[in-house]
């Protein structure tokens, strides 16, 4: 299971947000650090096919990810950094309608659709409106249908984003665990989040890759960036 980006590149009109960006990433949980506007979602869009690179190519197991078509966006999950809701769904219906979206087969979906709830802790509220969620909970749900159809390729942005220590702490718990079997990106403000649990960090500023390295020895340069003790 193999990830590879090659001079990944973007441009909005004559401003370069990418440039050249190149990593390798295999099974494991992998932090995007980055300051606001250093292009850590742009990168992420690219990866999971809503935007289109200027130049260079992702390929997924040597391939690129444009050929795989289907096959691609279904061993893929992502999250983005404000997921859009259908408020008048309860939980329950939303992820059975991302079942249906992502292609996971009818005689497994109540299977999935409880085993996420679980996860997430969210299966005493799973026939609450979405509408009446709190923004944690709403996270949480993201990270739910993330997680529909056992993803090889996890993307997820900020989300942590409102949840509090103690459901903080359970998610990194479970990101780690799942991140044995796939490979995870996981952009965050919130440097302890992947500084305790990620594989590697990789590090961009203003459209560029810093450094792509084991937490313990990203840390000085992380804390520096981050203004950080």
């Amino acid at each position: 299971m193999k990830l590879e980006l090659k001079n990944v590149t973007k441009w909005y009109g004559r401003q370069c947000v990418l440039d050249q960006i190149s990593m390798v990433l295999e099974p494991g949980l992998y932090g995007l650090l980055g300051e606001n506007g250093a292009g850590k979602t742009t990168l992420m869009n690219i990866i999971v096919g809503l935007l289109p690179m200027s130049s260079g190519v992702v390929l997924w197991e040597g391939r690129p990810m444009e050929e795989w078509k289907n096959q691609y966006y279904n061993m893929l999950g992502f999250m983005p950094q404000y997921p859009k809701f259908y408020k008048n769904f309860t939980a329950k219906e939303f992820l059975e309608y991302m079942c249906h979206i992502k292609g996971v087969p009818r005689k497994k979906r109540k299977e999935q659709i409880q085993t996420m709830l679980q996860m997430v802790n969210l299966e005493s509220d799973s026939k609450k409106l979405i509408g009446a969620y709190s923004g944690g909970m709403r996270q949480r749900l993201g990270i739910a249908q993330a997680m529909l159809n056992n993803p090889k390729l996890l993307v997820l942005d900020e989300p942590t984003a409102g949840l509090d220590p103690r459901e903080r702490v359970r998610f990194r718990n479970l990101i780690t665990e799942l991140s044995k079997e796939r490979i995870i990106i996981l952009a965050t403000h919130i440097v302890v989040d992947v500084e305790l649990a990620a594989k590697e960090i990789i590090l961009i500023q203003q459209g560029k890759l810093i450094k792509k390295d084991k937490p313990e020895i990203m840390k000085p340069l992380i804390h520096e960036i981050f203004s950080m003790e």
